[in-house]
């Protein structure tokens, strides 16, 4: 028997923890990024026509926005953001930074009520957004103080703006943070709150420090997951803490040529972006790269060398799919945005010690991270290629949710972040993620796999096409056996004919869900993923 391990077996690499940057904030690196990069042309936004900028425009704008608002956001701790992906985002989030002010991008997808909890538990009393956001988003709770940026951008006089481009170039990022706040902010302190409910419950206020995101970018940039010399299509919004860090933030600190569109939802447009901008790597979920297959020709994705995906599993066959129809190479991660957010990803390099990469797995963690397999009912440590809860650690971890000390001590033991997945490590220190425990349904003393089930149904109905989830399985009390399955169909599925068919498929009859519930839509969240909570609310009738 293989011995157990403490510790994960992608060794703590304390060089992380001891970078020269580590202690740094964002304001400060985002400032040096920019400046290095001063004349380079590397920020191009698709959102309304082709706009580009160079790093130096784009930190003069910062700086001069910075001026503008240092007054009128003074008695402002925490400043909300609702701006889709793009330089505006962007813009906004670096100029908060900068005046030391925490932003907190709002899911503007996730409804007013959610949306309302949110502002009141940050205690937001200011937004920034746009008026065409703000005329689309009729039901946003909009609070009294709201900020237009296209009206502020109006106003600008281009003389002042090339005044800071002059300071900007001339001055050191220390004398052109003087005079802000976040001069006197240090790695401790807050560098933005995301909500997340997961898929599961109301919003949780996920509270990253400067030192976690930095952390972040510093292990992204270590393992050379995206190579500072490619082009990036950044269409993740910032409310994702994905696309906060990796596709914001990343280019913001390491000077990667970045392509800016608006939604992950028009794929067509995506893949004219990349055929026109020459991008050659993208980030996306799952759900929102599986359309590409049907709606953008090959040819249209030639320079795309790269597609990063996490946030949810990949279906099965996707990962091959991908690389025969567009060719590059298609890498699965792992994130949470409790880690700021990534934990783990296949790589592109190649190495002779070590594979770098594994289909079916999301890679090794980056270093510095931890990772531990354990037995979620007695937290004994399990061995290689053992199944059992998840559980991290390392500097890209959040110590606490917002004002909930509660929730925060349900999510530790001992130090660890318990994950709430179902996980394996192999003997090289790959992560298989099985799924979340919270999509296991335990009957007659075994563990039945939610996902599982799901794919055998898509697979026997033949419903990979589909570009939208069409099945979903929850688990609801049973007096007699505890637990009962029920599959919310989105098609005509009658039971006889399901059991049939997973019957066919080597589904023990435990797995057969008998009741089956037809619904208009199986629910999504913002990301794509199945909102669990709604599938659940569906199953039990609410």
């Amino acid at each position: 028997m293989i011995e157990k391990r403490d510790a994960f077996l992608s060794a703590l690499d304390e060089t992380i923890e001891t970078h020269p940057d580590a202690k740094k904030t964002l304001a400060e690196l985002g400032v040096r990024g920019l400046k290095r990069n001063f004349f380079s042309r590397q920020f191009v936004d698709l959102s309304t026509g082709r706009k580009e900028l160079r790093s130096g425009m784009v930190l003069a704008l910062a700086l001069t926005f910075s001026n503008i608002w240092k007054e009128q956001l003074q008695a402002e701790r925490r400043v909300g953001v609702v701006l889709p992906s793009g330089l505006g985002s962007l813009l906004v989030n670096l100029t908060l930074q900068i005046l030391g002010k925490t932003p907190v991008n709002l899911n503007f997808t996730a409804g007013r009520a959610v949306n309302e909890k949110c502002l009141a538990k940050a205690g937001i009393q200011t937004v920034i957004t746009a008026k065409p956001v703000v005329d689309k988003l009729t039901d946003f709770p909009w609070p009294e103080k709201t900020i237009d940026l296209v009206a502020e951008r109006a106003h600008v006089r281009k003389p002042v703006v090339i005044a800071n481009m002059i300071r900007a170039f001339f001055l050191s990022p220390t004398r052109l943070l003087a005079g802000f706040d976040s001069a006197n902010k240090t790695a401790r302190d807050e560098a933005t709150i995301l909500f997340s409910s997961g898929t599961t419950g109301d919003p949780k206020g996920v509270v990253l420090k400067q030192r976690n995101v930095v952390a972040n970018l510093l292990q992204i940039e270590a393992v050379r997951l995206l190579d500072r010399n490619e082009k990036l299509l950044a269409t993740l919004p910032t409310f994702h803490s994905f696309g906060f860090t990796a596709t914001q933030w990343y280019p913001i600190f390491s000077g990667m040529k970045v392509v800016c569109l608006p939604s992950p939802l028009e794929t067509k447009r995506l893949g004219k972006a990349i055929r026109d901008e020459q991008v050659t790597i993208m980030m996306l979920t799952p759900t929102f790269a599986k359309p590409f297959l049907k709606r953008v020709p090959a040819e249209w994705m030639e320079t795309l060398k790269i597609v990063v995906v996490g946030a949810e599993k990949s279906p099965e066959g996707l990962h091959v799919e991908w690389e025969e129809t567009f060719g590059g190479i298609y890498l699965e991660g792992y994130g949470l945005t409790e880690a700021s957010p990534v934990v783990s990803c296949n790589l592109p390099s190649a190495s002779d010690d070590a594979p770098t990469r594994r289909q079916g797995t999301v890679g090794r963690p980056l270093v510095g991270v931890e990772a531990r397999i354990v037995d979620p009912e007695t937290g004994e440590q399990l061995s290689i290629n053992e199944t059992g809860m998840l559980e991290l650690k390392g500097p890209n971890f959040f110590e606490g949710y917002l004002d909930d000390p509660e929730k925060t001590a349900e999510v530790f033991r001992e130090g660890w972040y318990v994950t709430g997945d179902l996980a394996t490590i192999d003997a090289d220190g790959f992560l298989k993620i099985e799924g979340r425990l919270s999509r296991f349904s335990k009957m007659a003393g075994e563990m039945i796999p939610h996902g599982a089930i799901e794919e055998a149904i898509i697979d026997a109905f033949g419903l990979w096409e589909e570009e939208l989830p069409q099945v979903a399985i929850a688990g609801v009390q049973d007096e007699v056996k505890g637990e009962a399955l029920v599959l919310l169909s989105v098609p005509d599925v009658t039971f006889p004919e399901l059991q049939e068919m997973l019957t066919a498929k080597g589904l023990p009859n435990l797995w057969i869900p008998k009741q089956i519930v037809k619904v208009e839509a199986i629910p999504t969240l913002g990301s794509g993923k199945i909102d669990l909570k709604g599938v659940q609310g569906l199953a039990q009738g609410d």
